[in-house]
């Protein structure tokens, strides 16, 4: 049985489980077989130097091109744990998407399992980062990447914050439709790049494209897993029927990576930053 596709993307995702604070090596000695159990953790330990170091991760593991190349373990929610356990990882790194049981099993074998939920904004994006960072005798590296992804996100910020705001939907779930809210990273996209997000006052993500139509979003930001195979220029289509909203209208419906607005990296996040803001406010002509 496998998850919707979209599942990785819900951002109202916490953490199922929680571990013990961190514990880092005291003896000099880091771990050099890991398994990622989900796309963020993955791109970080690529970002970090160490993905020599990952023996193993899940097949939604695409970023970089280098983490396809590693041997897959199952999805996100649906593991091998015999697979995992025969290839004597040292480290094994959680998401808040990870099944409790399953976990456990892996503990049980007496492997490290260190939990990373699922971040709640750009903030919480650098400090997992860091703790990644101290986990794998990598804090130096990424302190530097994380003071370079802070000096991109206030360069942005800069260019942005005497501009017009305007209102945008940023849609991370098609079936059911799924809107990015309040207390997910993904809102930080559309904060920080001088924009207002229609669905901030929702408790989750579920919405439907009536109340879309109602709020008159100036901006349609489609991120939803499977538009490799479709799905996003699918859902574009979709919304040219709804032709009274503005974005619509103004041809201001976009559709964007998902692997990289909803896995982010420090970096990644500043690269999906960077689409977003110009989707907001796009560069006028002479």
């Amino acid at each position: 049985m496998t998850i919707p596709r979209f599942a990785l993307c819900l951002v109202l995702a916490c953490a199922i489980f929680s571990f013990p604070a961190l514990v880092f090596s005291a003896d000099g000695i880091f771990p050099q077989r890991i398994v990622s159990l989900g796309p963020i953790n993955t791109e970080n330990v690529f970002l970090l130097g160490a993905g020599d170091r990952l023996v193993a991760n899940t097949s939604y593991c695409v970023h970089p091109d280098a983490a396809r190349d590693k041997v897959k373990i199952g999805s996100v929610m649906q593991l091998n744990i015999e697979q995992i356990l025969s290839l004597q990882p040292d480290l094994i790194l959680a998401t808040g998407l990870t099944s409790p049981q399953q976990v456990t099993q892996l503990a049980a074998s007496g492997v490290r399992v260190v939990h990373f939920s699922q971040p709640s904004g750009f903030v919480a994006i650098c400090d997992q980062f860091l703790e990644l960072g101290k986990l794998l005798g990598l804090e130096t590296r990424a302190r530097e990447i994380i003071g370079q992804a802070r000096r991109e996100v206030r360069a942005i910020q800069q260019r942005v914050k005497d501009l017009p705001a305007r209102k945008v939907f940023l849609q991370v779930g098609a079936h059911p439709l799924f809107a990015s809210v309040a207390n997910s990273f993904t809102n930080d996209y559309i904060v920080l790049a001088g924009g207002v997000n229609i669905a901030a006052g929702q408790r989750d993500g579920r919405y439907n494209r009536e109340m879309v139509t109602a709020q008159n979003p100036d901006v349609i930001v489609i991120a939803v897993m499977g538009s490799e195979g479709g799905i996003g220029a699918r859902e574009k289509e979709e919304w040219q029927r709804f032709a009274p909203i503005s974005a619509v209208q103004n041809r201001q419906v976009f559709v964007v990576d998902p692997d990289i607005i909803c896995s982010p990296s420090p970096l990644t996040f500043v690269k999906g930053l960077e689409q977003i803001a110009a989707f907001i406010h796009p560069l006028k002509g002479p």
